[in-house]
């Protein structure tokens, strides 16, 4: 059943065009994701859904009595309103009811039989819609998703006006997923949320009892919760079954029929050129107009021919300079024993991590468990609390900030980046093209320009001082998928080292070599990119359920003779100690097996950079076996 429709929608600001022609519907449940680059109108086409904003030509239906939530609006409360007031307001219809039920009950209690009949249709009705609103399980659903977005008991008593914009979308994103309206309109739903949290919103929208619509830049999103997508371009827009991924390859697919149409139309136009050519020369000689007739009429047709746009199956991209700041020592970030706390919270806790040249390491974890801080203590702008936290030799850091500014706004791209260095007007210019800032480009002024030409700007700034290590903090924040996916071309060019944190999971598997998770104080590594991490932490973290299931459904005689055993930490223990000489003989083994592979892959650098790194942990995990064995 179609529950919206849009046709032909157009929207002007002023005298600009901002939206042409926009047609789709949407299904009863259907979960639809709104893709374009920014500016193309994603947002004000869910104000206009909402009732925010007006359209000028079109139409929009909504079927009759359909409720609407909307994410965008951060709306104002009263002064002292706390976070769970807030989340509260979702409730106040069934509250209202319920209190209406209290007062009916009283009222019960004290008027004549005869007269309750009257009053006992009304508390039937209202109980029935008391449990269609989901009111039995109000205090289930609130707890669901609080758990979910990880809104704990402090965090409800938080005063709402001296929360962050983030923790503030944040709750209002808990309060509409409670109001649980029949159309959800969602505006970049995963910003501001860690991975945990976006992937328990995944969950609860692929489940979610209504239409949602989706603006988001999170392809990982988008691939994990919608059904159809919506592409706005060139203010028109056209609808994909699908996830992202499908919508790609849709595309892709008819780009390349689009090439061949154009390609055979272009033959034809050619060849009518040539016709209508030769019709005219031969009426120039032998003086005959029923040739120029024919040369006119056959103009005609291909004037009146609809001419088909050869697409665009390229984009540019970054072109990197290859001159990088010479080659860097073999470890780039060398973290030992670091820890760092504030008061009594305990961010790293005797982390350790290394860095190889030429590796691109991803580092995720909950937000608020420090990796901005260990970010800042590489740079230098925190100190440590104990251990060390340092480059290695011939490092040349660049340095990508989250929220990318510069010192003065009015300035316009060609003299932001002529700002600190010597060179010519004509040189930077050419420079600059490498990043695709082309032509009169240049002469922006950076205060008005988009996140993803912030991004390029600032990397061709770094990138001129020839840098060798990159340190990249959230960077894919605040850009559209276009943009995600020139710095993506981007770092896989360089040929340098890179450390990043981020939470867009696609950027992730789509760049890094290694994924390290800060979780507990501790830095985890893990030897691939985010879909390896999930893999593998899984597995980490099922097996001592396993171990334990194991030992509960399994009971053995030989169990039973083991239970009388007393286990002692002293390696004096002849079972622990036969265990551990097991434990130290595979180790070894798999070490030896690890050193022929090193001279198998001598000429393979990613291979061998992944056995060192494994040889390494190996020859660690051996150590300490050791000292344990002869303690």
């Amino acid at each position: 059943m179609i529950e919206l429709a849009l046709n032909k929608l157009q929207k002007y600001y002023g005298a600009n065009l901002i939206l042409e022609d926009i047609t789709f519907e949407v299904q009863s449940l259907e979960k639809v994701g709104i893709v374009g680059s920014n500016g193309c109108g994603k947002s004000t086409l869910l104000k206009i859904i909402k009732g925010i904003e007006g359209y000028d030509k079109g139409m929009l239906s909504i079927k009759k009595g359909s409720t609407i939530g909307y994410l965008e609006q951060i709306p104002s409360y009263p002064e002292g309103f706390k976070v769970v007031d807030v989340l509260n307001t979702a409730f106040e219809r069934v509250d209202g009811i319920y209190k209406e039920l209290q007062l009916l009950e009283k009222q019960l209690s004290e008027v004549e039989e005869a007269d309750a009949r009257k009053l006992l249709n009304r508390y039937a009705e209202l109980q029935t819609a008391y449990e269609g609103l989901g009111g039995y399980e109000k205090e289930e659903k609130l707890s669901k998703v609080c758990m979910g977005l990880k809104i704990n008991e402090e965090f409800k008593e938080k005063d709402f006006s001296q929360l962050s914009g983030g923790e503030k979308t944040t709750i209002i994103l808990g309060k509409i997923l409670l109001e649980n309206p029949d159309i959800l309109l969602l505006d970049e739903p995963s910003n501001h949320l860690d991975l945990d949290a976006m992937e328990w919103l995944e969950a609860y929208l692929k489940e979610y009892k209504g239409i949602v619509l989706i603006v988001s830049h999170d392809r990982y999103f988008l691939d994990n919760v919608v059904t159809k997508i919506i592409e706005i371009e060139d203010k028109v827009a056209r609808s994909y079954m699908g996830n992202y991924t499908a919508y790609i390859n849709e595309k892709e697919r008819q780009l390349k029929l689009q090439l061949e149409a154009y390609q055979e139309q272009q033959k034809k136009i050619k060849a009518m050129e040539k016709t209508i050519a030769q019709l005219r020369d031969w009426g120039a000689r032998g003086d005959n107009n029923k040739f120029f007739r024919r040369a006119a009429s056959m103009e005609k047709l291909l004037n009146k021919m609809e001419k088909i746009e050869k697409p665009l199956m390229e984009r540019d991209s970054i072109n990197i300079n290859g001159n990088l700041g010479g080659r860097s020592g073999n470890d780039v970030v060398i973290i030992k024993g670091l820890y760092k706390a504030y008061g009594e919270k305990v961010l790293l806790d005797n982390a350790d991590l290394l860095v190889r040249k030429g590796e691109t390491v991803a580092l995720i974890g909950v937000n608020g468990c420090g990796k901005s801080t260990l970010i800042k203590i590489l740079l230098g702008m925190e100190k440590a609390d104990g251990g060390t936290a340092s480059l290695g030799a011939s490092v040349k850091l660049g340095y990508l900030p989250q929220n990318i500014e510069f010192e003065d706004e009015n300035k316009t791209i060609l003299e932001c980046f002529r700002e600190d260095i010597v060179i010519t007007e004509g040189k930077a210019r050419e420079y600059l093209a490498k990043y695709m800032f082309y032509g009169e480009s240049v002469f922006k002024k950076v205060g008005s320009i988009s996140g993803g030409e912030r991004s390029r700007l600032k990397l061709a700034m770094i990138m001129y001082n020839e840098v060798n290590f990159l340190l990249l903090d959230e960077p894919t924040n605040h850009l559209d998928i276009d943009s995600r996916e020139e710095l993506e071309d981007f770092l896989k060019e360089f040929t340098g080292t890179i450390l990043y944190v981020s939470h867009d999971r696609y950027f992730i598997n789509s760049t890094a070599s290694r994924t390290v998770e800060l979780s507990g104080g501790k830095l985890i590594s893990y030897d691939g990119n985010y879909n390896y991490y999930k893999e593998k932490s899984a597995e980490l973290k099922n097996e001592p359920v396993v171990k334990k299931a194991a030992k509960k459904n399994k009971k053995s005689k030989e169990e039973e003779g083991f239970k009388n055993i007393k286990i002692t930490k002293s390696a004096n223990n002849p079972w622990k100690k036969m265990n551990m000489e097991k434990q130290i003989e595979d180790l070894e083994e798999r070490i030896n097996n690890l050193e022929f592979q090193i001279n198998e892959y001598s000429h393979n650098y990613e291979k061998l950079n992944s056995i060192y790194s494994e040889k390494l942990e190996l020859e660690q995990q051996l150590e300490a076996l050791m000292e344990e064995y002869f303690r």
